[in-house]
C-alpha cells in the first residue's frame, strides 16, 4: 500500500520517512542555494541546509497482515508540485504535514487531496520551541471536513509517525466503506 507525505517547505516529511522506515530512506536531498532561497517560502527555516528535488521513499513491512506499506515523501516546495500527481497514483491515502509556524501553507495541499478525492489526515508537526495548538484549533483554522482526522506529532518519533498512519489507514478504511454502503 502507497502512503503519500505531503506539506510545506521544511515541515518535517524526510524526517517522518526516516524515523518510521525499516530501510535506510531514499531521499533526494540537494542544498539549499541563493537562488532557491529567493524563490521558496522559508520563513522559520533559515538554518535548513538541504532540501528534498524529487521525492523521500520508505518502507514498513506489516507481517502479521503480509503487506508493505511504501511512504512516498513529495516535494514541499510550489515549484516542484508537477510531480505530485505521480507520486500520489494509486495511494491508500496522504498525510498532510503542517507547521503552525506556517499553516497558511496548507491550505493548497489539503485543497489538492481534496480535489483528487485522496483520503488525508492533517499532522500537525510539533517543533521545538514554536507554540502550540489545540488539533481542534488547526482543524478549524483550516476549515477542514468534520471527517479528516487532526492530531499532532513529533516526526522524529517513531511512535508518534506510527500514530499518524495508523489513523490515516482507518480513515481511509471508513471512507472506502461509506462509499461501498453507498452505491448498494
Amino acid at each position: 500500500m502507497k502512503i503519500l507525505i505531503v506539506g510545506g517547505y521544511g515541515v518535517g516529511k524526510t524526517t517522518l520517512v526516516g524515523a518510521i522506515s525499516e530501510i535506510d530512506p531514499l531521499t533526494t536531498e540537494a542544498d539549499v542555494t541563493e537562488a532557491s532561497t529567493k524563490q521558496d517560502h522559508t520563513v522559520g527555516t533559515e538554518k535548513k541546509t538541504t532540501t528534498t528535488v524529487a521525492l523521500d521513499f520508505g518502507r514498513i513491512t506489516l507481517p502479521r497482515q503480509g503487506m508493505q506499506l511504501l511512504l512516498f515523501g513529495a516535494p514541499g516546495q510550489p515549484r516542484f508540485w508537477f510531480m505530485w500527481d505521480d507520486l500520489a497514483a494509486g495511494a491508500l491515502g496522504a498525510v498532510v504535514l503542517a507547521d503552525t509556524r506556517r499553516l497558511a501553507d496548507c491550505f493548497p495541499i489539503v485543497e489538492y487531496c481534496e480535489h483528487r478525492r485522496l483520503p488525508f489526515v492533517v499532522a500537525v508537526n510539533e517543533f521545538d520551541r514554536s507554540h502550540r495548538y489545540l488539533p481542534d484549533e488547526v482543524h478549524e483554522a483550516l476549515g477542514l471536513a468534520q471527517s479528516v482526522p487532526t492530531l499532532t506529532c513529533d516526526a522524529r518519533e517513531r511512535a508518534s509517525v506510527q500514530t499518524v498512519l495508523i489513523t490515516l489507514a482507518e480513515h481511509a478504511l471508513a471512507l472506502h466503506r461509506a462509499q461501498q454502503s453507498s452505491e448498494q
